[in-house]
């Protein structure tokens, strides 16, 4: 059990991401399997630079290989997953290359329409890319030929995955290896809110009177690519789109891009501030309204209705040149105008999981 929340308000501590910790404890079973070099920490490296330390709580040889454990620290954020042990078994096999596999409390993709296709272990490609990149460079280190086959375990995860959406994602047996940044970011309503309005004040004050609100990395990367905004005009602002729109009445400038995932931009449409899946939920009968308004007949409309997410209803539009994407942009794009001051211009832009433009609405210069 963690802490009780003390009285005097202090920053709040972040953590690193299941996807982090699956990489520190495969770098550390295979250093052990290469090298006999065991330790009781490892340093890996976040996708945006930044070189942490992670505790091991073991690190062994096996008769087939070798594993490594750390516990998960999700800092102050109040993630089902705090605490639990992680662990990954690494064997050396000749073929090159890294082939993943779910072990113990790892979920396996059942339905289509994720990131992932069916059948793959619920390890997202963030998390592999940072194994992959790290265990690449160990092996180059002590010039190894081979490859690694790397099994990620989460102790107790079966049960800790029936408190998150995976089972309606279907994605069953376990949690998933999540994680874009490495880093888990508190989630503190007044803290990350207070971090926006002081964004867009920074933003203001220094003379930058176009700013993209994004829900993520991935929309960041994408607004930078549309308009080569510098970072000061890049507002992260996660679940927390009201936030933003609120404070332009106080605070209002020249031209806000909204940009997120196509199922964050849905919520949005459907007059959501808080994006998150605690405070909401993407409708799939609106989406199938919103495609029928653009020419989706009733069969696409049922499948629509029928989908399993978001993305596969956007895909299933698509296939048969319904702008399914465009559709919701508009309805979000026609929520926000109604929330900011009449100066403010606004547009709307939806991404797939690989930073596509998958929808748009508003001025596009």
């Amino acid at each position: 059990m963690r802490d009780e929340t003390a009285e005097q308000p202090a920053p709040l501590r972040s953590g690193l991401t299941t996807g982090s910790c699956a990489t520190a404890t495969s770098l550390a079973a295979a250093r052990l399997l290469l090298s006999g070099t065991s330790s009781d920490a490892v340093e890996i490296v976040l996708p945006k630079g930044k070189q942490v330390q992670m505790r091991l709580e073991f690190c062994r040889l096996l008769d087939d290989g070798a594993e490594a454990g750390t516990l998960k620290d999700a800092g102050d954020d109040p993630d089902v997953t705090h605490g639990a042990l992680l662990y990954s078994r690494v064997r050396l096999s000749d073929e090159p290359g890294i082939r993943f596999n779910a072990g113990r409390g790892v979920g396996t993709v059942t339905r289509p329409g994720l990131v992932l296709g069916v059948g793959e272990p619920a390890i997202n490609p963030v998390p592999r890319k940072m194994m992959t990149d790290h265990l690449m460079l160990l092996a180059e280190e002590l010039d190894y030929r081979g490859g690694f086959e790397v099994t990620v375990n989460v102790e107790g995860g079966e049960a800790l995955a029936l408190k998150t959406m995976n089972p309606r994602l279907g994605i069953l047996g376990g949690l998933s290896i999540l994680g874009t940044s490495g880093i888990v970011r508190p989630f503190s309503c007044a803290a990350y809110i207070a971090s926006i309005h002081q964004g867009i004040d920074v933003a203001k004050t220094n003379g930058y009177l176009h700013i993209a609100a994004c829900t993520g990395n991935a929309s960041e990367d994408t607004m930078r690519q549309v308009y080569n905004l510098p970072e000061i005009a890049l507002i992260e602002m996660g679940d927390f789109v009201g936030a933003v729109l609120k404070h332009l009445r106080k605070v209002p400038v020249a031209k806000l891009s909204i940009c997120g995932g196509f199922g964050k931009i849905s919520k949005l449409a459907a007059g959501h501030m808080d994006l998150h899946s605690r405070h909401s939920s993407i409708d799939l009968p609106q989406l199938a309204e919103w495609a029928a308004a653009v020419g989706a007949d009733e069969g696409l409309q049922q499948n629509i209705r029928e989908a399993n997410t978001s993305q596969q209803a956007l895909a299933m539009a698509s296939a048969v040149g319904i702008a399914l994407g465009d559709a919701v942009c508009q309805h979000a794009l026609d929520f926000a105008r109604s929330v900011v001051p009449a100066q403010v211009q606004v547009e709307v832009f939806a991404i797939d999981r690989q930073g596509g433009i998958v929808g748009h609405a508003g001025a596009f210069q």
